[in-house]
C-alpha cells in the first residue's frame, strides 16, 4: 500500500511510549502516521498531514491554560494517547490526541488527513455525503415554504459535489478539523478513548516523512492568545 505519491505505508500500531513525549515532538512525528477509525460504514484510514501542538497550562492558546481542569478538558490530563474530542460552534467536532503523561495536559490537534487507501476514500465520501444529507434535512425544517425548494437544491448540489469528487482531489475531503471528523466518522462518543488500547480507534505507523518535508506556521483561530498566537506550532507536510 502507498500514499502521498508512492510513500510506502507501514501498519505497526503506535504504543504509549510514542505519545508519552512533549506535544511538539509528538505533533511532528504524527505527520505521515495513519489515524484508524472503525465506523458504521467500515474502517476508515487517514494519513495525517497537518497538526497543531497545544502545550498545556502555560500555553495561552490551550484549553488548559492557567490550570483550567474541567470536565471538558479532563482527557488532556490523561495519559498520552488519549483522545480529546470537543465541539466548536456547537456542531463541529475537533480531534486531538493527548501527549506526555498523566497530569501534564499537552495535546495535538489533528487538522488534516488524506485517505490512506481507495476504500477509505470511498468511505470518507460516504460519511461526508451522509452528513450533508443530515444538514439538508435540518435546513429544510428551518427555512420557509417559499424558499425551501431553492435552498434544498443548493444543499443537494453540495452533497453531490462531495460524492463525485475525483481521486485527484480527495486530499480536500478532510483538510480541516471539522471536515476531518466528519470524513472519519469521529464524534463526541470518541472522546476520552485510550487509543493505545482501543481496537476501534488508534494510530499506526504510516509513510516516512523527512525533516525537510515538515513545515511550521502559526496556529489557526487563536488570535486571542496574545504572544502564543505567534508561536510556530502548526506543522504540515509539503511535498513536490
Amino acid at each position: 500500500m502507498s500514499g502521498l505519491k508512492g510513500g510506502r505505508v507501514k501498519d505497526n500500531r503506535l504504543k504509549r511510549d510514542f505519545f508519552a513525549r512533549d506535544g511538539i515532538t509528538v505533533a511532528k512525528e504524527l505527520l505521515g502516521k495513519i489515524l484508524v477509525h472503525e465506523t458504521k460504514v467500515g474502517t476508515v484510514r487517514g494519513i495525517i498531514t497537518e497538526v497543531e501542538s497545544y502545550m498545556g497550562e502555560n500555553d495561552k492558546g490551550s484549553h488548559t491554560y492557567g490550570g483550567k481542569r474541567t470536565e471538558r478538558t479532563e482527557p488532556m490530563y490523561h495519559a498520552g494517547g488519549t483522545s480529546y474530542v470537543y465541539l466548536i460552534y456547537g456542531m463541529y467536532s475537533c480531534m486531538n490526541i493527548a501527549a506526555m503523561t498523566e497530569g501534564i495536559p499537552q495535546a495535538v490537534l489533528l487538522r488534516s488527513v488524506i485517505p490512506a487507501d481507495e476504500e477509505s476514500g470511498e468511505r470518507m465520501i460516504q460519511l461526508r455525503r451522509e452528513a450533508a444529507e443530515r444538514r439538508k434535512k435540518r435546513e429544510s425544517v428551518k427555512i420557509g415554504d417559499t424558499a425551501k425548494a431553492g435552498k434544498t437544491a443548493e444543499i443537494e448540489h453540495k452533497a453531490e459535489a462531495v460524492e463525485t469528487v475525483p481521486l485527484s482531489l480527495r486530499k480536500h475531503l478532510a483538510d480541516g478539523p471539522g471536515k476531518l471528523c466528519i470524513a472519519m466518522g469521529i464524534t463526541k462518543a470518541d472522546n476520552d478513548v485510550d487509543m493505545t488500547e482501543s481496537s476501534l480507534f488508534y494510530v499506526t505507523e504510516g509513510i516516512e516523512v523527512t525533516p525537510s518535508e515538515i513545515h511550521a506556521a502559526k496556529r489557526i483561530g487563536i488570535d486571542y492568545a496574545e504572544e502564543a498566537a505567534d508561536y510556530l506550532w502548526r506543522f504540515y507536510i509539503e511535498r513536490g
